[in-house]
């Protein structure tokens, strides 16, 4: 899809991934009330997945209201949900939903930029990789170059990545190869709420996730380039969800999912499960090891979408390897509603990091949690 001239790059790439390719000032969402100013940006990156070379890459880039510290402000790189594939639901273009506008509104009162990937191919060029954590942690990387590199002054070499859901893997990602990709970046921290990361060398066996919601994740990168295309595999009713993921949103394909009672993976398919192992890629799986930068990790209880039980195994993963984890665990609250409801601890990390304090570990006080709870009545933003 192209939805405007912005998200396009004819002129040759600069040598490096994260320069800004071009920017142009927009109107803030009414919940980003804390937004003295909002530019919408294209910036180069580089592509993990097809292994393609340089890419454009979208996003949006932030500033506080009021007068920049001295060295600039701290910068929150932020890494969004589930939106959907297709270009439209890049939040660039579309905006973000008033749940993710409202809590990026929260970093800017408390005195941070921000820089909001798309990722690679939501709005720019090519397909999206969803999930795919390599290429999210690039796109995510590479949007604190260009920020870094368009402000100098108002925006301090002070870095938190942050994401939710899926751009928890993005966070994750990044902070797992910044060193290697980005060493002139100063990350100091992590933040992941709704962990989507999985460690298949962990203490704790996890079977595949195979909810209707990873239907996603097979159409654009989750798939060997050398076997069937998804066009090929799925079934009368994945096709009409195929469709709707290449022109629409998440919300679309979730009321479509619902109309045509989708409730898992295998019914989107025409093809056995243990064909489809042999097909997909483990674009969620990363590899045992530190991280070098602590991690405060957030999870609801009554989190049906990514059940604690998952997100406490990746947790016992990244303890296993030695990492500083700060799991903090909230009772009622669910996927969506974890979000808001972790806000207050993960500023407190964030300004202990970045102030020079020493994070605490958790991880000796890891349990196995057990179903999700209820959701608490009068949570904001508190349904799955």
């Amino acid at each position: 899809m192209d939805l405007s001239p912005f998200y396009r790059w004819a002129a040759a790439f600069p040598a490096k991934p994260g320069a800004m390719l071009r920017e142009e000032a927009v109107a803030s969402q009414p919940e980003m009330t804390s937004a003295k100013e909002a530019f919408r940006i294209l910036y180069a990156s580089s592509d993990a997945r097809w292994h393609s070379g340089r890419i454009p890459v979208s996003g949006m880039l932030y500033l506080p209201d009021g007068a920049a510290p001295k060295g600039g402000w701290p910068l929150v790189a932020w890494g969004h949900g589930t939106l959907g594939i297709a270009d439209i639901c890049a939040p660039s273009w579309t905006g973000f939903k008033p749940r993710d506008a409202s809590y990026i509104n929260r970093w800017l009162e408390a005195g941070f930029a921000v820089v909001a990937t798309d990722y690679q191919g939501l709005g720019g060029p090519g397909p999206h990789p969803y999930l795919h954590w390599g290429a999210e942690a690039r796109s995510l990387l590479d949007a604190v170059r260009a920020a870094l590199g368009a402000k100098p002054g108002l925006i301090a070499n002070e870095v938190l990545v942050a994401g939710h859901s899926q751009g928890s893997g993005a966070a994750l990602g990044a902070a797992t190869i910044w060193r290697d990709y980005a060493p002139e970046l100063n990350i100091l921290g992590a933040v992941a709420t709704a962990l989507n990361t999985t460690f298949p060398e962990g203490p704790v066996s996890l079977p595949v996730r195979n909810s209707s919601n990873m239907f996603l994740s097979l159409v654009a990168g989750g798939l060997h380039d050398d076997g069937p295309r998804i066009d090929d595999i799925v079934s009368p009713a994945g096709k009409q969800l195929l469709d709707m993921a290449r022109r629409g949103c998440s919300r679309q394909m979730g009321e479509l999912a619902r109309e045509l009672k989708v409730r898992s993976l295998a019914e989107t398919l025409s093809i056995s499960q243990e064909e489809l192992d042999d097909l997909r890629i483990p674009v969620t799986d990363m590899p045992m090891g530190s991280l070098s930068v602590p991690l405060f990790i957030g999870t609801g209880l009554a989190d049906t979408t990514l059940p604690p039980h998952r997100q406490y195994a990746a947790v016992l993963a990244l303890c296993a390897s030695r990492n500083i984890v700060a799991w903090h665990r909230y009772e009622g609250l669910t996927h969506d509603g974890v979000l808001h409801g972790s806000f207050a601890d993960a500023l407190a990390f964030a300004r202990t990091v970045i102030e020079g304090g020493e994070a605490k570990s958790q991880c000796h006080d890891v349990v196995p949690p057990g179903p999700p709870g209820d959701a608490r009545p009068g949570a904001i933003f508190n349904s799955d």
